[in-house]
């Protein structure tokens, strides 16, 4: 990161409880690249005075004795001082082949021995990660999700205002690059973008077409808060195969914490999976990097700031129910749309977003609320919930 962080998230006080409680589970920590996990938990060995912590993200490839040998160093140090609890830390372990299964038996060996190591693994590829838990550690890890940094946050370590929020995202390693937007749009590109697609997503399957999957990537970002049919998208891409491909690569684009694609709200799921998608970036950043405009282009430019504000609000909530029972959708029919469906089970709450932007579509809250039982309407933006307002609020209350 290009500055030291000392402000704690509030994930930060999950992990420190977690941790400092009887050795149960192997902590899993997941998330996107860029979102802190590495600060995080050396905050968590600062608070906890003790640690050993090693990272599989470097070029030498790592093999499975690597692990052994990691964590064989973290047991002489708990040994040394058997009155304190040990702590391992490995990051992007998914990058090491058969890596679940290593862990697998040295955990399992550590509890037959009673050996009070406790251990978090770190990964920025949760579709990898998850393969591997499911496959060899079931009944042993629990999932910390570490989503983009929101709104509130960014302004409480950096003092951002909402406006810088909304075109430069959530990254808190671009926060001190700000003032210098070609510096800053390079290490989102460097750091992120290039990094994640051209590394990361290829680790998680075989790519067929990296290329499509490049350009499916600019596509969201061109596009982030609009519908886009993947008959339409094949016709904006070149050597872009079928719609199932397209699929395929998007649900990996999101895997990676870059761009979702939201499905039509249509209470069946066949009709849901089958929809076209609301294509949406995660992290503002991303799609402000993207379109080359200035900061003050942009804020210029109402149509690009009202899809800035329709975005963010949207990636908020797609953000913000990951380890949730909660779906994220969006509706449109006979040419009136509701930009966001949040569903947990029976309960709908239908959101329209006031952006500014211009619409192809009419407003469509009350005729929705005809066809399915809406908990909630709720209106964000000018004469509804104000956008710093709802951008601070928990998902959950929403429900409520």
């Amino acid at each position: 990161m290009t500055q030291t962080i000392t402000y704690k998230r509030p994930i930060f006080r999950v992990l420190s409880r977690r941790v400092a409680e009887p050795r149960r589970f192997i902590q899993v920590v997941t998330g996107p690249r860029q979102t802190g996990k590495t600060t995080l938990v050396r905050q968590l060995m600062e608070e906890k005075g003790t640690g050993y912590y090693a990272s599989a993200d470097e070029p030498a490839l790592k093999s499975r004795l690597w692990i052994e040998q990691q964590w064989e160093t973290a047991r002489i140090k708990t040994l040394k001082k058997p009155r304190r609890k040990g702590l391992l830390i490995l990051d992007e372990i998914q990058k090491v082949s058969g890596w679940s299964e290593t862990v697998k038996r040295l955990w399992d060996g550590d509890t037959v021995k009673n050996v009070n190591l406790h251990v978090i693994i770190l990964g920025s590829s949760p579709m990898l990660i998850q393969k591997g838990l499911t496959e060899s550690l079931a009944g042993r890890f629990e999932i910390i999700p570490v989503r983009h940094w929101s709104y509130s946050e960014m302004k409480d370590a950096f003092g951002w205002e909402l406006e810088q929020f909304l075109y430069y995202g959530g990254y808190p390693g671009s926060a001190s690059l700000i003032n210098d937007q070609k510096r800053w749009r390079r290490y989102i590109f460097d750091s992120l973008i290039e990094t994640t697609v051209s590394r990361d997503v290829l680790l998680m399957v075989r790519i067929d077409k990296p290329a499509l999957l490049r350009r499916l990537f600019e596509l969201g970002c061109l596009y982030s808060g609009q519908i886009l049919s993947y008959q339409k998208m094949i016709g904006q891409l070149q050597d872009a195969g079928n719609t199932t491909t397209l699929a395929h690569y998007l649900d990996l684009l999101k895997g990676s914490g870059l761009i979702t694609g939201l499905p039509k709200y249509a209470g069946q799921a066949v009709r849901q999976r089958a929809s076209s998608p609301k294509l949406l970036v995660l992290n503002n950043a991303l799609m402000t990097a993207m379109s080359h405009l200035s900061y003050d282009e942009a804020r210029q430019n109402s149509e690009f700031w009202g899809r800035l504000v329709e975005t963010v609000v949207g990636n908020m909530l797609a953000n913000n129910i990951i380890g949730k029972d909660m779906q994220l959708y969006y509706w449109v029919e006979r040419n009136r749309e509701v930009d966001f469906i949040l569903a947990r089970g029976n309960d709908i709450v239908a959101i329209e977003v006031k952006s500014g932007r211009m619409r192809t579509a009419l407003p469509g809250l009350e005729f929705f609320a005809r066809t399915f039982p809406v908990k909630k309407k709720l209106l964000v933006g000018t004469g509804g919930i104000p956008l710093n307002e709802f951008l601070s609020m928990d998902v959950e209350m929403l429900m409520r």
